[in-house]
């Protein structure tokens, strides 16, 4: 989502937001696919962790994600790529918003029941990182 940010959005606010979340996110989807691959588990596809592009395209979730709270639908991919300005804005903040709250649920589970320190100490990271950004996003939706 962070992706189409700077061709679709002509808020500077948002721009520089969406920038600073796909920076983040960047090394921990790094990290995460290095523990998968270490575990022997599968590693999501590009497209299924790159929200811009349409791997998933008419399905209901990303790559073996569905059921995952936030993930986006190729529905909801179509109507960023069509919006454009204030419209992009608030589908973005909406999607982001929701899209956070999955991460920090599935945080604070894996907090709760992960057997692996080195997870539960980024989930720790991710619920304090995406619960500044979705308040940063509620302010921004105020805005609009």
């Amino acid at each position: 989502m962070a992706g189409l940010a700077p061709d679709r959005t002509r808020s500077a606010e948002v721009r520089k937001l969406a920038a600073d979340i796909k920076k983040a996110q960047a090394p921990e989807i790094e990290t995460l696919s290095g523990w998968l691959t270490s575990w022997g588990e599968t590693v999501p596809s590009e497209s299924a962790t790159d929200h811009s592009t349409h791997g998933t395209h008419g399905t209901h979730g990303m790559d073996g994600m569905d059921g995952m709270d936030g993930m986006m639908t190729g529905d909801d991919v179509d109507t960023l790529e069509k919006a454009t300005g204030t419209a992009f804005d608030t589908a973005f903040l909406q999607m982001m918003i929701k899209h956070h709250e999955g991460a920090v649920d599935m945080a604070r589970t894996e907090q709760a029941h992960g057997a692996y320190a080195p997870v539960k100490k980024m989930a720790g990271r991710i619920i304090t990182s995406r619960s500044a950004e979705t308040e940063q996003m509620n302010r921004l939706l105020g805005k609009s």
